[in-house]
């Protein structure tokens, strides 16, 4: 990393629990690449000071995490059409004081899930109902999925998401099966909901494919378990990784390449 100097351009992460997964990424592209750029993450105390600090600093980009991507909304002046698109943020990037909104997590579903060769005639478990939920949704419909079914607590956010995309709801999975399980909650999230499996262990065992967005850590339990029971699994990690890459793009107008982006990641858990 260079030297701290008065020319280098900060990016930084609003996240309620941030952690060093992207500071790490994208510093080590940097100096990698010989930017003169630094990343830090914050946990904002508040999120309409944060992003006015974006602007008035300036600050050249920031990463919006849980729970905040749709909360930014009305604080941006532009919404790109990957993030309108779906009503969530992921992504600001600061262009001389305009605030774009992007959403890169959109992207990297729908790559993991054709990379992954995920079969769009299968059933569906999709549990969440927030911003990061709307993106997996929508990369769940333009694949061509229809056996969807959205699991959320909240009634009304859960029945709005499903309904937006033409998918079933329920509250609980209760004795639901699918073919593939998404977890998109905090549950398995490191801190106070680290220890929570998102699915039961007779869910995991009928599904093909166990998918846990969460990213720190990677071996959710949701995970561990789906490994245990021999199922295919999409991690948290690869999610962070495809999105990074996109964010770091936007930032800083240079594109890694595949093996530097692999670097990146794997510098990121070490």
């Amino acid at each position: 990393m260079p030297i701290l100097n008065k020319d280098m351009t900060l990016c930084i992460s609003l996240a309620a629990r941030p952690s060093n997964i992207g500071t790490r990424f994208h510093n080590y592209l940097y100096e990698q690449l010989g930017l003169n750029f630094i990343y830090k993450a914050f946990a904002p105390a508040d999120l309409a000071q944060a992003v006015a600090g974006i602007r008035g600093l300036p600050i050249r980009g920031a990463a919006v995490s849980m729970p905040y991507k749709e909360d930014v909304i009305a604080l941006v002046d532009r919404m790109d059409p990957s993030a309108a698109a779906i009503d969530s943020v992921n992504t600001i990037v600061n262009d001389d004081g305009v605030l774009t909104a992007y959403n890169t997590d959109y992207l990297a579903i729908a790559r993991l899930l054709a990379d992954h060769e995920v079969s769009p005639a299968g059933s569906v478990l999709l549990r969440g109902s927030g911003g990061m939920a709307k993106a997996v949704a929508a990369a769940l419909r333009d694949a061509g999925f229809g056996g969807v079914t959205i699991v959320a607590r909240n009634e009304g956010t859960g029945r709005a998401l499903a309904d937006l995309y033409g998918f079933n709801w329920i509250p609980e999975p209760g004795d639901a099966t699918a073919d593939l399980l998404i977890n998109v909650t905090p549950l398995g999230m490191a801190g106070a909901d680290e220890d929570i499996q998102s699915y039961e262990n007779e869910t995991i065992a009928a599904a093909q494919t166990v998918f846990d967005v969460v990213a720190l850590p990677s071996e959710t339990p949701l995970i561990r378990a789906a490994r245990a029971a021999g199922k295919k699994v999409i991690t948290g990690a690869e999610v962070i990784a495809i999105q990074a890459e996109e964010q770091f793009v936007l930032y800083t107008g240079v594109r890694p390449t595949p093996e530097q982006v692999r670097e990146a990641s794997e510098f990121s858990r070490s």
